[in-house]
């Protein structure tokens, strides 16, 4: 496990003991998520309890965190529901019948590095029948394979004109993301955060939270895309109910930025702070962010994991 220079109730990871990051560690999502944890799985799992009977991951997007997780059972929830209806999908059907379907797909629509016209013909495909596999089509050739829908609920994001496709990486990581999927007990669950059932949760579980980010720039905090966005109110909502799991004995993880270009969560700290929560910093090199401002200062963000045990 990593060290950590404490202070008050506050963890740092210290660089020197921080886990040389080994791609072949983990399994990384095929899904291409905002915010997705892939790369910070080397620090964040080695501060999770280590035996975890029920691992829920209420915010689960890409999966990256619960596929690596050891557990005798895992639960992940996404209030975007056409998501867990595509993973949901993939725990029905074999690898075989899956990589046919995407490159049956594939043939039909002519889908290329180039070809728009058969990709928005996808999409209106899937937009009127919802065949869960076809979401996973569209987003490896949409725009940094992400996922995006309107008001309405249709697909939306446009073609990743000579930048995305089903490449061989893309495949390799289905591949291994099934492997695990096949052979772990799952279930998959769709609602939004508030409404979850956490009442079944007992001191051997542990529940994971990666929420959207209060104070940083992501589409998907709006609450224009069809699904509920975050605000000020969704916070406070997620921090009372991680309150009353701390009061149960519940173990829970948050993760969450402290501070971004210049701006703070004070609704985050006041939190921690009234309730003596453990806060470590993690490190995460955002050199390559789309977001990038001239006052390095001021664009440094400090992503944190918060808990109520002392990892």
């Amino acid at each position: 496990m990593a060290e950590y220079l404490f202070s008050n109730n506050i963890f740092e990871m210290n660089s020197s003991s921080v886990k040389t990051f080994n791609k072949h560690d983990y399994v990384r999502s095929p899904m291409n998520y905002i915010g997705g944890k892939y790369k910070l799985l080397p620090q964040l799992l080695p501060l999770f309890p280590r035996k975890i009977h029920t691992f829920v991951d209420l915010f689960c997007g890409g999966c990256d965190v619960g596929i690596n997780i050891n557990a005798e059972k895992i639960i992940f929830n996404d209030n975007l529901s056409y998501l867990i209806d595509l993973y949901k999908e993939f725990t029905l059907l074999s690898k075989e019948q899956i990589i046919f379907h995407i490159k049956s797909r594939i043939a039909q629509y002519n889908l290329s590095l180039t070809n728009d016209e058969g990709y928005k013909n996808l999409r209106k495909h899937y937009n009127t029948e919802r065949n869960p596999l076809d979401l996973f089509v569209l987003v490896a050739y949409s725009f940094n394979h992400q996922i995006r829908f309107n008001n309405s609920h249709e697909f939306n994001n446009p073609f990743g004109k000579n930048r995305s496709s089903f490449n061989v990486k893309m495949e390799q990581n289905l591949f291994s993301f099934l492997n695990l999927l096949h052979c772990k007990k799952i279930d998959f669950v769709s609602c939004n955060f508030d409404e979850f059932d956490l009442t079944v949760c007992t001191a051997q579980d542990f529940v994971y939270c990666d929420p959207p980010y209060l104070i940083t720039t992501g589409t998907y905090n709006d609450g224009k895309r069809g699904f509920t966005g975050w605000n000020d109110k969704e916070e406070i909502k997620l921090l009372n109910i991680l309150s009353r799991l701390n009061k149960r004995n519940i173990k829970f993880g948050l993760s969450n930025v402290l501070t971004h270009k210049g701006k703070k969560n004070d609704i985050l700290l006041h939190w921690i702070n009234s309730n003596d929560f453990i806060v470590t910093h993690l490190s995460k090199d955002y050199s390559n962010s789309n977001y990038q401002i001239k006052n390095k200062d001021v664009q440094i963000t400090d992503e944190v994991l918060i808990t109520n045990y002392l990892p």
